[in-house]
């Protein structure tokens, strides 16, 4: 028998028994919300970020998806197209199944080449460029309406009003200028004459010498298809300059930062075609969206790209939750072939073509009025 130094037998040792192992946290399910956080549409990407989230607390308040908890990357490409492909990137590696995004279409197109070789499902609430979904991308959707069926819209609205001669100002932007083609063809399809058609340059801040052309045209109407920092800037120059038409802008001009930039005195009276304001969705997915979200952030919602990303996330988990899979192939064949009358916070999504662009159409004119707020236009 070995025994001890003091001759006594040895103490067998006690028993080590194996530290409990805990369960380990399913991974969480991580969905992008992509858009200009930061840079001169902040506003939008901000709108884009507080919408999801929203959704996702109020999802994982009540257990989540498939078991696990819904995480939202924030993904900001600073409203630059490059920073957009570096940010799709990141996304990525991030390993998320889903992003919403981004804000306008030359932001969007950059990273939707990234995420389509990646074989992640992108659905943006914003960009209306007809050409985003001419690439033959399966995983490629959206919850907003295209540029041609605005430019038919507001064609209609320029006949309607009886005006002769359009002046047609773009900025050169994947969307702008779509919208401004489009409008120009519907437009002299109903015999408008386009007497002014240009781009401007995004970013600079005189917009004098453009104007100046535009006022010897002798347009009865203005109608700038860019977005609204420059629109602001134009509509003001143009009340400076005295050009005698009505200012018109297209849905990137839909922001209650544009009346600020504009200035009151030259705002009013500006029409802007778009699809509804929040306010006026008469929904009730609508109603209890905007209600939940004045309790959480203590203001409405303004614009209306936020509630179609909360759309983009709500058709999101509607896919994940009825082929119980996160794969982003079952989620788009989905999406593709199965949505059908969903009921949107924006107004029902009939479903989704083959492109992936949402079926139907729902545009209306707002005005301007005396207080700066956008009221529907007769």
């Amino acid at each position: 028998m070995v025994t001890g130094c003091g001759g006594q037998p040895a103490q067998k040792p006690a028993e080590q028994k194996p530290a409990e192992q805990k369960p380990a946290a399913p991974e969480a399910i991580k969905i992008a919300v992509q858009g200009p956080i930061s840079g001169q549409w902040a506003f939008e990407g901000e709108g884009f970020v507080r919408a999801v989230t929203l959704l996702a607390e109020q999802l994982n308040a009540k257990g989540g998806l498939l078991g696990k908890k819904v995480q939202i990357v924030q993904a900001d490409d600073k409203s630059d197209p490059k920073e957009s492909a570096l940010v799709a990137q990141k996304m990525v590696a991030e390993k998320v199944i889903a992003v919403i995004g981004s804000y306008a279409s030359g932001l969007t197109e950059p990273a939707s080449a990234i995420y389509d070789e990646a074989g992640i499902l992108h659905i943006t609430p914003s960009s209306t460029a007809t050409k985003l979904t001419t690439k033959g991308y399966k995983k490629f959707f959206r919850t907003c309406f295209l540029d041609d069926r605005q430019g038919l819209f507001a064609a209609d609205y320029m006949a309607q009003k009886g005006y002769k001669n359009a002046a047609i100002i773009h900025d050169n932007t994947t969307f702008a200028k779509g919208l401004a083609e489009w409008t120009k063809k519907y437009a002299e399809e109903k015999g408008i004459k386009t007497v002014f058609f240009d781009a401007i340059t995004p970013g600079e801040k005189d917009f004098t010498p453009t104007l100046t052309k535009v006022k010897a045209a002798k347009p009865d109407v203005v109608y700038f298809t860019g977005y609204f920092p420059e629109g602001g800037l134009l509509c003001k120059q143009a009340k400076d300059l005295k050009v005698n038409a009505v200012f018109m802008g297209g849905n990137a001009v839909n922001n209650p930062e544009f009346v600020k930039i504009a200035g009151l005195s030259a705002a009013q009276g500006t029409i802007v075609t778009t699809e509804p304001l929040p306010d006026d969705l008469p929904y009730p997915e609508a109603k209890q969206f905007m209600a939940d979200y004045k309790a959480k952030y203590g203001d409405s919602a303004k614009s209306v790209w936020a509630l179609l990303a909360a759309d983009a996330f709500r058709v999101i988990v509607e896919a994940i939750q009825k082929t119980s899979s996160t794969d982003p192939a079952k989620l788009a064949e989905y999406l593709h072939t199965k949505v059908k009358d969903f009921p949107g916070i924006s107004g029902p999504i009939i479903g989704f073509d083959e492109k992936g662009d949402r079926l139907g159409t729902i545009h209306k004119a707002y005005i301007v009025n005396e207080k700066g707020e956008f009221i529907p236009a007769k």
